[in-house]
């Protein structure tokens, strides 16, 4: 049965260069829908590990009660005062604890590539933030003057937007800035992020002394379970506590799930018309080796053995198209820069994340088209009459 089998499938491979011109679309609609796919994975990945790469264990991040973001909380400085007397808190060199109350503003920027405009988060910020960002540094220029109109952005805001470069004055809303730095945090969603004085944002959007998050070091992970029963047993506080990494996962899983769902769906339609230039392909290969069959079925060659080297011819032009599409993808896409709303409704600027495993989906994919779209011209094969031969 196995050389049999073998024996038909050589004779099918063989055959291809007779049906050159349809074995070429189908192997193109299939590389297609893997591209497509692998492309909304890729963002998707992308997007999920820039958010979750970001924040630290031992940073509580503290919203207003019911809050599911910055742009929706509201907090005063008096909560901010009351936190940093909670137990758990880490304190620096001169026994000040690391607490940072900070104001989140949505501002307009351009994209570079399609000179759009795009939300982007202006952040008020005081001198300890820079201190509860991991791998922060000033990698041009310097860090703003308080009480200025002063900003430093992340790397990724100016690499995808425009007016941001070094020493430029930009015009936010109504206001001037003038920029003087630009900073690093490893990749990490800050860097899709603006920078200026705390003070200076709240008094030109009159603001008062409001904020809108509390940062917090914790002398350890585990200390945000004591920070939590603190705040719940102060009736002056009505705060949400997370540690700052679930509160960035949370955050790109909505935005991910949305372009899977967006993905999948596309790519499985357009599977189906992958599978029907599958069918023509695998019914014109029968039809070319009918004499052929019926004489190997002649010699007491099995059905099943010609069913099963179409199937098995199907399957490796889909192997090609879903290697073409996902060799294209890679090289393409992968790593390549791009910007998405995140959960405060404000750009997130990311890269294509190209892995093995959406790699491995879209052959999977492909080899559900390869096999689904050989079942019937198996079928065909296998019952080819004898006589076949001799009307041929």
């Amino acid at each position: 049965m196995f050389s049999q089998t073998l024996a038909v499938t050589m004779i099918n491979l063989r055959s291809i260069p007779q049906r050159w011109a349809l074995s070429l679309a189908t192997i193109f609609s299939i590389a297609l829908v893997v591209a497509v796919l692998l492309g909304f994975l890729a963002m998707a990945n992308g997007f999920r590990a820039t958010l979750s790469s970001t924040g630290s264990d031992d940073v509580a991040v503290m919203l207003r009660g019911g809050s599911q973001a910055e742009l929706n909380s509201g907090l005063s400085r008096d909560d901010q005062r009351i936190v940093a007397e909670a137990p758990g808190i880490a304190r620096d060199a001169a026994g000040e604890p690391i607490v940072s109350g900070e104001l989140y503003v949505i501002v307009d920027g351009i994209k570079r590539s399609s000179r759009t405009e795009a939300n982007l988060p202006l952040r008020g910020v005081g001198p300890l933030a820079a201190t509860l960002r991991a791998d922060y540094q000033i990698v041009e220029g310097r860090a703003f003057e308080p009480g200025s109109n002063e900003l430093v952005v992340g790397q990724s805001v100016q690499r995808e937007f425009s007016g941001f470069d070094l020493g430029q004055v930009i015009r936010l809303g109504t206001n001037e800035w003038v920029v003087v730095g630009v900073f690093s945090t490893g990749g990490s969603v800050f860097e899709s992020e603006i920078w200026a004085d705390i003070g200076t944002i709240q008094n030109l959007y009159q603001r008062g002394t409001a904020i809108q998050s509390i940062r917090a070091r914790m002398t350890s992970a585990d200390a945000i379970e004591g920070l939590e029963a603190f705040i719940e047993n102060e009736p002056r506080l009505n705060l949400d506590v997370t540690n700052e990494a679930e509160y960035y996962a949370d955050q790109a899983g909505g935005t991910s799930d949305l372009i899977m769902f967006l993905g999948w769906p596309l790519a499985i339609a357009m599977a189906i018309g992958a599978l029907a230039g599958a069918w023509n392909t695998m019914y014109s290969s029968v039809d070319t080796r009918m004499k052929e069959i019926a004489t190997l079925r002649a010699i007491g060659f099995a059905g099943s053995s010609a069913a099963i080297g179409t199937m098995v011819e199907s399957m490796i032009l889909a192997v090609i198209g879903g290697l073409v599409g996902a060799v294209a993808v890679f090289l393409i896409f992968d790593g390549i820069s791009a910007s998405t709303l995140g959960g405060g409704f404000t750009q997130v600027v990311f890269s294509f994340a190209v892995t093995a495993d959406a790699i491995i989906n879209g052959i999977v994919l492909a080899l559900i088209i390869g096999f689904a779209g050989s079942i019937f011209p198996a079928i065909r094969a296998a019952r080819i009459p004898l006589l076949a031969v001799h009307r041929a």
